[in-house]
C-alpha cells in the first residue's frame, strides 16, 4: 500500500479549521503531477476534498483534470464512504488516478452518466433485451433529467441516495398525448399507503437500472470503483403489493355497465387474463375452437403460448370470429381498426363509473382477476403462470395467499420430519 502522504494542516481537524476559507483548495503533492486539496468552506460547513492531475495526453498536449472526492471529517467523524478524512481522501484519489492512466490510453475525459446509460441500452439491445423502447422511457424520464451530465467519477453516494429517494416523493406521472408541452402527474394522497408503497418500488426499479448501468461501466473500466452506488440500498418491503381483483358481482356490473363497443374487450380480458397487447393482436386464425384455446404469438416476455379456454371462452370468441377470414382480427374497434397502445383508459373508467366500481380501476386488473379467480379455486400457481405467460415465482408473489393450502402444503412437504417424537396408538376422544 502506497505510504500516506502527512501534512499538518490537513491531518488534524483542529488545524484545517484554523484555515482561513477561501476558493482555491490548499494542495498537498502525494506523487509528481498528482495532489490532494482541501477546500475551506465558510458559514460553519464541512471542507471539500478534491483531487488535481498535471499530465500529458497522447499528443503531448498539457493537461490538467480536477475531481471532487468528498466532504472532509471538519464536522462529522470519518467513516469512509460519505465523509472522509485526509488518508481516505488520498484513496479516492489514488482511485481516481488509476484510472486516467490505466492501460495506456491516456487522459480520456471521464463518461457521463448520459454515455454511461446510451452505452447500456446499446448494450441490452445487443443481449436481445425484450422492452427496449421501455428501458429507454424510463432512462429520459428518470435518469437523464437530475443525473446524465454528471461524470461518473464525481458521483457520490449521498448524491445518489438523494436521487433515489426524490423518486421516491415525486408525484406519479400519468399518460399523456405524445407531444405534450407539459408532464401530467397525480397526488397520492398522505394516508394513501399503498400509493406511496408503489412510488417507493417504483423507485427500486429505476434505481436497479441505473445500477446495472454502472456496474457495466465499471466492468468496462470506465470508472475506477462502484462503491459510490454499491452503498445506495433500495427500499425494503415495498414489493409485497396488495393485488387489486374484482369479484363475479363486481365483473358482471362491469361487463353490464361498459359501452358496446368496449365491452367485448373486457369480457375478453376476464375470460383470458390475457394482456390488452395482446388482445388487441389476436387474429381469426389464433382462436382454435376444436382445441380450445387461443394461441399468443407475441407477447410482453417475447414467450409463445397458448391460453385455455373454458366452454363460456370457446362460447365467445366463437360468435367474435363468426363469418370473418383467418386473417382478421378478433377483436376490433368498432371500425374493423386495431385499438390503440392506450385507448382502453378512457372507456375503462367510463364503465367504472357506470358500475359503481370504487375505487375505480385500470384494465389490467382484469388480468388480476382471471387469476385470482384461478388461485382461489386451487388451480397449482405454475398452471397459472402458464396460462398467464409468468414464471410460477411471479404468480407465488402475488395470488400464493390466495391459493387454498398452497403455504401449508410447501411448509410441510419442504419441512420433512424430524424423527423426534414417537409414533403412539393414543387417540383423542371424541367431545361430547
Amino acid at each position: 500500500m502506497p505510504r500516506k502522504a502527512r501534512d499538518e494542516r490537513l491531518d488534524i481537524r483542529a488545524a484545517r479549521l484554523r484555515l482561513p476559507a477561501r476558493h482555491s483548495p490548499y494542495w498537498r503533492n502525494i506523487q509528481e503531477g498528482r495532489a490532494v486539496g482541501y477546500r475551506r468552506a465558510d458559514g460553519g460547513k464541512a471542507g471539500q476534498w478534491q483531487a488535481r492531475f498535471l499530465g500529458r495526453d497522447d499528443a503531448g498536449a498539457r493537461v490538467r483534470k480536477f475531481l471532487a472526492i468528498g466532504t472532509a471529517d471538519d464536522l462529522l467523524d470519518a467513516d469512509g464512504i460519505d465523509t472522509l478524512n485526509f488518508a481516505q481522501a488520498q484513496d479516492k484519489a489514488r482511485e481516481w488516478f488509476a484510472d486516467l492512466t490505466r492501460s495506456k490510453r491516456g487522459v480520456a475525459e471521464p463518461a457521463t452518466v448520459a454515455e454511461t446509460m446510451a452505452a447500456y441500452v446499446s448494450d441490452y439491445k445487443a443481449r436481445g433485451g425484450k422492452d427496449p423502447k421501455g428501458l429507454q422511457s424510463t432512462i429520459d424520464a428518470h435518469v437523464l433529467p437530475k443525473l446524465g451530465e454528471k461524470k461518473l467519477a464525481d458521483l457520490t453516494t449521498a448524491a445518489l441516495r438523494t436521487w433515489h429517494r426524490g423518486l421516491a416523493t415525486a408525484a406519479p406521472r400519468v399518460r399523456s398525448k405524445k407531444g405534450a408541452a407539459k408532464i401530467a402527474t397525480r397526488l397520492v394522497a398522505p394516508d394513501d399507503a399503498d400509493g406511496h408503497r408503489a412510488r417507493r418500488s417504483s423507485a427500486n426499479r429505476v434505481l436497479t437500472v441505473l445500477k446495472a448501468a454502472l456496474n457495466l461501466a465499471y466492468a468496462d473500466g470506465k470508472v475506477p470503483s462502484d462503491d459510490a452506488w454499491r452503498r445506495v440500498l433500495p427500499f425494503k418491503g415495498v414489493e409485497s403489493a396488495r393485488i387489486r381483483f374484482l369479484t363475479d358481482p363486481e365483473a358482471g356490473r362491469l361487463v353490464n355497465a361498459s359501452d358496446a363497443d368496449f365491452r367485448p374487450m373486457i369480457t375478453a380480458a376476464l375470460l383470458t387474463g390475457a394482456r390488452w397487447g395482446e388482445l388487441v393482436r389476436f387474429r381469426v386464425a389464433d382462436f382454435d375452437a376444436n382445441a380450445g384455446t387461443l394461441h399468443v404469438r407475441l407477447s410482453k416476455t417475447g414467450k409463445v403460448r397458448h391460453i385455455i379456454l373454458t366452454d363460456e371462452a370457446k362460447r365467445f370468441f366463437t360468435q367474435r370470429a363468426t363469418g370473418k377470414t383467418g386473417k382478421d382480427l378478433l377483436l376490433p374497434r368498432p371500425d374493423g381498426e386495431a385499438w390503440g397502445k392506450s385507448e382502453q383508459q378512457r372507456p375503462m373508467q367510463e364503465a367504472c363509473a357506470a358500475g359503481k366500481i370504487a375505487p375505480a380501476i385500470g384494465f389490467h386488473i382484469l388480468r388480476h382477476t382471471h387469476a385470482s379467480r384461478l388461485a382461489m379455486a386451487g388451480v397449482p400457481l405454475g398452471v397459472i403462470g402458464a396460462q398467464l405467460g409468468n414464471s410460477e415465482a411471479i404468480c407465488a408473489k402475488h395470488y400464493a395467499h390466495l391459493s387454498p393450502g398452497f403455504v401449508a402444503e410447501s411448509i410441510r412437504a419442504a419441512f420433512g420430519a424430524l424423527g423426534i417424537v414417537p409414533a403412539s396408538n393414543v387417540a383423542a376422544l371424541p367431545i361430547a
